[in-house]
């Protein structure tokens, strides 16, 4: 490396091995390399700087790359980057891109894309909801870029060359290479934007730098992607087409799938012990790092009773999680007791008392919590439950609402769509809200962030000593007592009923390779995809 790649005496030089898809030598391809996925909501956008949900992310994953990538286990893989260097005090990272990565118009992607690309989502006025995972990066000024005190040409990104990109932080962050496989530091075409301003995420205007270009999106019908013969490592790309297809009954999406029309669909709850008994080499379940609550509204805006804490954990306790696991989901989920993820690395979950009792005396706790609160027969409580569409989801909030009922709670369920749902939970117009968050890195800060009192956070929960210890964790040598301890006032508060963690129960057809089914994050690339010849 050359010294000005350096920001001190000393620098460390880093390159990750590269990732292509690999077919196994003596595989005989399928003649047809398409590939037809399941959508359960319209997707939202396809601007990478203000996509919010786990589908829109799976389409832009295709559509654009960023400086790195997961491989199949969820190790980081050089995307764009070819390799970077830290300087000795761990502050500047300097990544060298890639010459061969051009744009699917065939420019050329250069440092000055990421720089813009990372500008527009902490500028004010693009008003990304994503405009904090900047700032969770640790990117210097960039809450102070976030919030209008600083124009976003202060955010600390620049481009050395059209080669080079420079990232200076304002604290050393051991998961910063982590974060870089996320959509929100996707770089842009900021000649295309400007161009075509907001009709450029549409098919035939919509520039990428990614493995596919988008040549078809009817919303909330499907959305089609197609083979960018100008994506880097074109060569080794071997899926030519695919086609998000939304359907919104999840029973629906399985009866498409078993008529050939869909070649991956979540399966129903309940339906996995059967399935996996019938087509083995279909039914697969593995861990996936998402997990379910119903958020309180604990806002202004929310009813009077969320606000008393003995109401919250009442409520929390009365959620009979085994049942919902082993006898509603049967997919290998797992009971919550906290937020983040079992499986996330390098989590270790605090002991919890309310999960060493039975579900009996959890009841009994939580009805004299009511009580104490001043709940009972003579004053019911009335509480709205708002869930998306979904089969799944009605069966988990008509079993919530049974659980409620147990203490006398009365309980109506308020199904919308997706968008609107998610409008109601970014205005904290609800009462009590299905929810549910995928880690964006594999850490448990990106479960915990979620609850930071100027986090994403839609019940508007606030602690001053969690917001103190997930400030304190971005510098910590040793996170794990940190986030220990942050669960166990999530456990205290119940700012929401945690439900279960998340398992990938699918259906796969058989001839589909490639799927990272040992990836926790479940983040998965067309790229790295191929169909075998059956």
């Amino acid at each position: 490396m050359t010294k000005f790649l350096m920001t001190t005496a000393l620098a460390l030089s880093f390159a990750l091995p590269s990732l292509a898809a690999s077919v196994p030598e003596g595989t005989k391809l399928a003649e047809k390399q398409e590939y037809n996925f399941w959508l359960l909501d319209a997707i939202k956008s396809t601007d990478p700087a203000k996509n919010t949900d786990v589908e829109g992310s799976d389409v832009l994953r295709q559509l654009f790359e960023g400086l790195y990538n997961e491989d199949g286990t969820g190790a980081m893989v050089p995307g764009v980057a070819s390799d970077y260097t830290l300087s000795d005090d761990k502050l500047t990272y300097t990544f060298k891109l890639r010459p061969e990565a051009k744009w699917s118009n065939g420019d050329p992607v250069t440092a000055n894309d990421f720089v813009y690309g990372w500008r527009r989502v902490a500028d004010p006025a693009t008003a990304s909801e994503y405009a904090w995972f900047i700032e969770l990066m640790n990117i210097e000024n960039a809450t102070a870029v976030v919030k209008g005190e600083m124009t976003p040409d202060q955010l600390g990104v620049k481009a050395v060359d059209d080669h080079t990109l420079e990232v200076k932080l304002t604290t050393p962050t051991p998961y910063l290479i982590k974060t870089l496989a996320h959509t929100s530091t996707f770089p842009a075409n900021q000649k295309v934007i400007e161009a075509e301003g907001d009709a450029w995420t549409q098919p035939g205007k919509l520039v990428g730098n990614g493995a596919y270009t988008l040549t078809g999106h009817n919303l909330g019908v499907d959305i089609t992607l197609e083979k960018n013969d100008n994506y880097w490592d074109a060569a080794n790309t071997v899926i030519t087409k695919a086609t998000g297809i939304t359907v919104n009954d999840i029973n629906i999406g399985l009866t498409r799938y078993q008529s050939g029309e869909l070649d991956r669909v979540d399966i129903p709850a309940g339906q996995y012990p059967r399935l996996e008994a019938e087509s083995p080499d279909e039914a697969t379940s593995t861990p996936y790092a998402c997990s379910y609550a119903y958020v309180f509204n604990i806002s202004e805006k929310g009813p009077e009773a969320l606000k008393d804490v003995r109401v919250r954990k009442a409520l929390s306790l009365a959620v009979n999680r085994d049942v919902i696991v082993d006898k509603v989901l049967q997919g290998g989920q797992k009971p919550a007791w906290t937020w983040s993820h079992w499986a996330i690395e390098g989590f270790e979950a605090p002991e919890n008392a309310d999960q060493a009792k039975t579900q009996e005396e959890r009841i009994e706790e939580a009805k004299a919590l009511l009580a104490e609160a001043g709940y009972g027969p003579d004053k019911p409580l009335d509480l709205t439950i708002q869930y998306n569409t979904s089969e799944d989801h009605k069966k988990l909030a008509v079993a919530v609402q049974q659980f409620w009922k147990q203490l006398g709670v009365n309980v109506t369920l308020n199904n919308v769509e997706w968008k609107v749902h998610t409008d109601r939970l970014q205005n904290q117009d609800f009462e009590v809200a299905r929810y549910a968050w995928c880690g964006d890195f594999n850490e448990a800060s990106t479960f915990l962030d979620w609850f930071r009192t100027d986090g994403y956070n839609s019940g508007k929960w606030s602690n001053a000593e969690y917001d103190q210890l997930m400030a304190d964790a971005k510098t910590a040598a040793d996170t794990k007592p940190i986030y220990k301890r942050a669960e166990e006032i999530l456990a205290e508060e119940a700012p929401a009923a945690f439900v279960y963690h998340y398992a990938n129960a699918d259906m796969i057809k058989p001839d589909v390779k490639g799927l990272p089914l040992e990836n926790v994050m479940n983040t998965w690339y067309l790229k790295d995809m191929y169909r075998v010849a059956e």
